[in-house]
């Protein structure tokens, strides 16, 4: 049996277009044409060659929970960055928050503008 490929991860998220403010605008994932109307507002990110983040503008049947400071304890999305220090320095710029990976890989952890956690992995972050 062939084994599943991961196609896309949804996230929830209160306002759209916010949202694109830090996926697209400050994490650069290219917006991906032919979302169909599905009865509410979102977005389709592409994530690499078949892979997508779907942004769903849903309610959260979740929110008003305390997430912890470190989103590698947390349900989170992670990504592989080609620049790592790029990317880094583009979050410092923007005052955006982040904790450095606990396992001392090159990776960081970010928490978009509705608090779900990024995982964001550099080429030798294994």
């Amino acid at each position: 049996m062939e084994s599943p490929v991961l196609h896309h991860a949804s996230v929830l998220v209160a306002d759209t277009q916010r949202a694109l403010d830090f996926w697209h605008g400050l994490l650069g994932l290219p917006v991906a044409d032919g979302r169909p109307d599905l009865g509410y507002p979102g977005a389709w990110l592409e994530a690499g060659p078949g892979l997508q983040i779907h942004l769903l503008e849903l309610p959260d049947p979740c929110a008003g929970r305390e997430r912890p400071a470190h989103g590698g304890r947390d349900a989170h999305v992670a990504l592989r960055v080609a620049d790592f220090e790029a990317v880094r320095a583009r979050l410092d710029a923007a005052g955006v928050p982040y904790t450095l990976s606990r396992s001392g890989r090159q990776a960081l952890f970010v928490r978009d503008p509705d608090g779900n956690a990024v995982e964001l992995i550099g080429a030798t972050g294994g």
